[in-house]
């Protein structure tokens, strides 16, 4: 695993210090520690400390058809036991830099959110890279939002208040399933939020360049990601879909209100930021927040103040884009 890290060269929040030692030292370069971060990461949620709502919730497991001759396809349903009719919906995709993370990782974001807003939460558990490459991680999000819009009757989801979100890689695959939705004729979907996510694999922002040893994601992770999401040799050439890498995408027109988030110092704020700048340039209504002082995986660190801004916020632009 990696050694730990220097921050005297970044101008981290003095609030978010003292935890860097708690928090995993993620190095992914090989089978081998790949096998080593998943099963850190399957430690670290273990000693998060469960949310505890003040709302009775029901959970069910799902298990739905995936893309054409592919497997079926898994998801969570998260919903207030105490609402009845119709209610919005924000279907889900977890993070992990599309090699790690599943529906276990899920909860620790569905449970609040439910909680407090009063929606429902789908959330797909898509195939991992690199056992499934480009394009399954990405048609299996699509298959299980088409299944979410589909049962939105039976789930108790408001059809014209469905919205699509995701963390990191989630944020990414966010991006790629929304272009889908648009290109496809596939449901509408009412706002879109990209939280932290990763989108160019071209990897050639500044801060990607620069970042190659920052907490939790830097520059080294990013390419093991990328090369394991589209398979070796693709990576930075000029056949990569804008499915996989929205950034790629030409035309951003058509695409459902947005808020992106950006970390100062994660290496993916510059695409963030750049997507943000294209999505606002194609006429598409678009919010961005940018935490100073942050890093990628930041809010873990739950009792910091940037890291209840970022949550405030959250809840904020949820309430607003889902019409609550």
């Amino acid at each position: 695993m990696a050694e730990p890290w220097d921050m005297s060269k970044y101008a981290i929040d003095p609030e978010l210090l003292p935890w860097l030692d708690m928090l995993p030292l993620f190095e992914v370069r090989d089978a081998t520690s790949l096998a080593e971060v998943r099963a850190g990461l399957d430690q670290m949620r273990d000693k998060v400390t469960p949310y505890e709502p003040t709302h009775p919730i029901d959970i069910r497991d799902e298990v739905v058809p995936g893309p054409a001759g592919a497997p079926d396809v898994a998801v969570r349903i998260y919903r207030r036991a105490d609402r009845e009719g119709p209610q919005p919906a924000l279907f889900y995709i977890h993070g992990g830099g599309f090699i790690m993370g599943g529906l276990e990782m899920a909860d620790l974001y569905a449970i609040p959110i439910v909680d407090k807003l009063g929606i429902v939460v789908v959330a797909v558990d898509y195939r991992l890279a690199p056992e499934t490459p480009f394009p399954g991680p990405v048609e299996d999000c699509y298959a299980a939002l088409l299944w979410t819009a589909a049962k939105a009757s039976e789930l108790g989801i408001d059809p014209a208040r469905l919205a699509i979100g995701g963390e990191s890689a989630g944020g990414g695959l966010t991006a790629g399933t929304t272009l889908l939705a648009r290109d496809r004729g596939g449901p509408a979907l009412c706002y879109q939020y990209l939280w932290i996510p990763e989108l160019d694999d071209r990897l050639a922002t500044e801060c990607m360049r620069e970042y190659v040893d920052t907490p939790m994601w830097n520059y080294p992770n990013a390419v093991f990601s990328w090369d394991s999401y589209l398979g070796e040799g693709k990576r930075g050439t000029e056949d990569v879909s804008p499915y996989a890498a929205p950034a790629r995408a030409a035309d951003l027109a058509g695409l459902p209100p947005t808020v992106v988030t950006v970390c100062q110092f994660d290496p993916l704020r510059d695409e963030g930021l750049e997507y943000a700048r294209r999505l606002s340039q194609a006429n598409v209504p678009t919010e961005l927040r940018g935490y100073a002082g942050s890093f990628h995986g930041s809010t873990l660190i739950g009792d910091a103040a940037v890291t209840q801004r970022a949550a405030a916020d959250q809840l904020a632009d949820l309430s607003r884009g889902l019409g609550i």
